[in-house]
């Protein structure tokens, strides 16, 4: 990383725009898209996304430019020094953003200085000394001025040199207090198991209960990786296994997973959510007398309910005005069960939650599955087992739970 485009990145962040970036400092978009995403790379963590076509500063992007700026002082402060400042003493940020110094040369001129010794920095560095030597030849050639006296002992600071010792190591240390935090992100992530699934209905949904198993059991186990996760759209959770940025994922469709190593978790059907004072009979008539939320397009499920609800009303009036999307299962639970919409859902997720929703059978059997899948670690297979051996005994559960009462009921009756 050069100080020129760690400037770069600097103002990225504080501006929020490549474009305005680019054209402030006279540069192309793609150099500045590639300051910023190797400043990423190097601390290890995501700092601005983007969405709708404009770019998004993530939180971490706060801390990071609160890291930067001892550096971005120093790196004033080195302009100046090196006669680059501007008529009002203001930094000449056409020049500072080309800078071309690596922090590994400022690293290794200070190594230099402390050891008072080209030949001794070279061995501790494991470098030759004709490559270190020509690296400060070309330092001192880019600043216009004399950093070292060589003498017969060794090599001296110069006053010049002297100055330079002391913007470099506020570089480096402030650079090394980023870099340090990001090398311990770095270690737990590289530790850590990244499970990602469809979002749950609610904390007694079996994606939830299963979830909250495999973070049980792992843990009992001792496992050397950690558990991590998150809830996203099956979409989304494609796209982040594709990305590396997970490793195991739960999803209501196995639409797109022929590229990743998979496994079915369980069967199912669609069935519809009604509100609990509803009185209609037929999925027809309740998709016509009340409002839909359904799940989002971007899920497997949602993605088979919006063709199955048009397909029942056809000739609804004002359809797409009380038709909802939404990616937020529970938004749709209690949208169903105290606003007065119906939705679907699998059968699987709509029992535990009975008490709050009609459920109300298709007329015709709509097959839905669940799947899991996962990367090539080791981790990642043995999670996907447990979460299988949870899924099927949960929904186990739930079906037993569900049957008990008319089994109660039944014997009374024939008591």
């Amino acid at each position: 990383m050069h100080l020129g485009a760690l400037f770069i990145a600097s103002h990225v962040l504080t501006s929020g725009s490549v474009r305005e970036t680019a054209r402030r400092f006279q540069l192309s978009p793609s150099t500045v898209s590639t300051a910023i995403h190797n400043l990423e790379t190097e601390l290890a963590m995501t700092l601005t996304e983007r969405a709708s076509g404009e770019l998004a500063m993530l939180i971490a992007s706060g801390r990071v430019l609160e890291g930067l700026k001892p550096i971005m002082a120093a790196i004033g402060e080195l302009g100046q020094w090196a006669g680059h400042d501007g008529a009002s003493a203001e930094i000449d940020e056409s020049w500072t953003s080309r800078i071309p110094v690596k922090i590994v040369t400022m690293e290794r001129f200070l190594e230099v200085a402390d050891q008072g010794s080209i030949n001794r920095a070279a061995r501790r560095l494991r470098l030759g000394q004709p490559q270190l030597s020509l690296q400060l030849a070309n330092l001192e050639k880019f600043l216009n001025h004399r950093l070292f006296e060589r003498q017969a002992q060794g090599s001296v600071l110069t006053e010049e040199g002297r100055r330079a010792y002391q913007i470099f190591m506020a570089i480096s240390q402030a650079w090394n207090d980023l870099k340090s935090s990001a090398d311990e992100r770095y270690r737990r992530t590289a530790r850590s198991l990244r499970i990602g699934s469809i979002i749950p209905t609610g904390s007694e949904s079996w994606v939830a209960r299963c979830l909250g198993s495999l973070v049980s059991e792992w843990n009992a186990r001792r496992n050397n990786n950690e558990i991590s996760l998150v809830s996203m759209t099956a979409d989304d959770l494609r796209e982040a296994l594709k990305n590396g940025r997970i490793d195991v994922a739960i999803l209501d469709s196995v639409f797109g997973l022929e590229s990743f190593r998979h496994r079915e978790l369980l069967q199912t059907d669609m069935v519809v959510i009604a509100p609990p004072d509803s009185t209609e009979t037929n999925v027809t008539d309740l998709v016509a007398g009340h409002a839909i939320c359904m799940p989002s397009p971007r899920t497997g499920l949602g993605h088979a309910a919006m063709a199955f609800s048009y397909e029942r009303a056809p000739n609804r009036r004002r359809r797409g005005q009380d038709i909802t999307a939404a990616d937020s299962l529970p938004v749709i639970v209690d949208l169903v069960a105290n606003h007065g919409y119906v939705s679907f859902l699998g059968r699987v997720s709509a029992m535990p939650i009975a008490d709050k929703v009609r459920i109300v059978d298709l007329d015709e059997h709509l097959p839905m599955s669940y799947h899991v899948a996962f990367n090539h670690r080791k981790a990642a297979a043995d999670a996907c087992t447990v979460i299988i051996e949870a899924a099927a005994r949960i929904t186990s559960e739930s079906v037993v739970r569900a049957i008990r009462p008319v089994d109660a009921g039944a014997r009374e009756t024939a008591a």
